[in-house]
């Protein structure tokens, strides 16, 4: 089904377009009746060409080890700026024109065809109070899944998405997905340990509390307080709190008290 569902995401222009773009340098190399338009007949990669495409495939498996993509679209995704980069500069390297142009397509893409983000549904419950979250989490036969974050964090920003398709995905009626803005309720996330300040690795953070209680943090600290790290995307989320165990288990049961909850957007 995972399978099935990335093979429709590729079919969005954005894919189409980058994968093209990252590959037409070798296909007009490789291509026979491309080749001798563009390159004259000259179909072989030189030594620095060879370089260039090594270090892009070292530079390619770096970034994806330390973001932790497991998926077919999220190596893609780390790999597209890379390859329009080295790119980039193959054509320029093979003839200035053919850099400029490459260089102009690079940018147009960038401007007009960003990549795809969730925009479908989402069941997150956003707590403006702390009295009202601290009487929600102490429920029990309930769980809920509640994210730390801020506004302004690039990393919190980048998890919006996934966070929303992951509550769309997973929420049921006594299975719940919660945010807490720090920036407002500071003194709440002070309380699990969670650092409110502009330079905090903490954010953004997930706990998951079951029956009343915190049972899990993400990302935690070892023995020494020092941060374990993290890495924020879907794949990690759904192992970490194993997501679909703790769906088939609540899934099953009754809804034991009616939830009382702040706005939903």
């Amino acid at each position: 089904m995972e399978i099935l569902e990335s093979c429709k995401r590729l079919l969005h222009p954005y894919f189409i377009v980058n994968i093209f773009l990252s590959l037409s340098y070798l296909f007009c190399k490789f291509l026979q009746p491309v080749c001798d338009v563009v390159f004259a007949g000259d179909c072989e990669l030189d030594m620095r060409q060879g370089e260039i495409l090594f270090l892009l495939l070292i530079v390619v498996m770096v970034r994806a080890r330390k973001s932790g993509s497991m998926t077919l679209i999220s190596y893609l995704t780390n790999s597209f700026m890379y390859s329009k980069v080295a790119n980039t500069v193959l054509w320029f390297s093979a003839w200035k024109p053919y850099g400029f142009i490459f260089a102009f397509f690079f940018l147009l893409q960038a401007l007009l065809l960003p990549e795809p983000l969730y925009s479908g549904p989402e069941k997150v419950i956003y707590f403006r109070d702390e009295n009202l979250f601290k009487a929600e989490m102490e429920k029990k036969g309930q769980a809920w899944l509640v994210e730390f974050y801020t506004a302004w964090n690039p990393a919190c920003v980048n998890l919006a998405p996934i966070y929303s398709e992951l509550s769309a995905k997973y929420a049921l009626p006594n299975l719940h997905f919660g945010k807490v803005d720090v920036g407002r309720l500071p003194e709440l996330a002070h309380q699990y340990g969670i650092s409110d300040s502009s330079f905090s690795k903490q954010l953004p953070s997930l706990i998951l509390f079951k029956n009343g209680s915190p049972i899990m943090i993400r990302p935690a600290a070892d023995q020494k307080g020092k941060l374990i790290k993290f890495h924020m995307n879907m794949e990690s989320i759904v192992t970490a709190f194993d997501l679909n165990n703790l769906h088939a288990e609540f899934k099953g049961k009754p809804k034991v008290q009616e939830s009382k909850h702040g706005k939903s957007d």
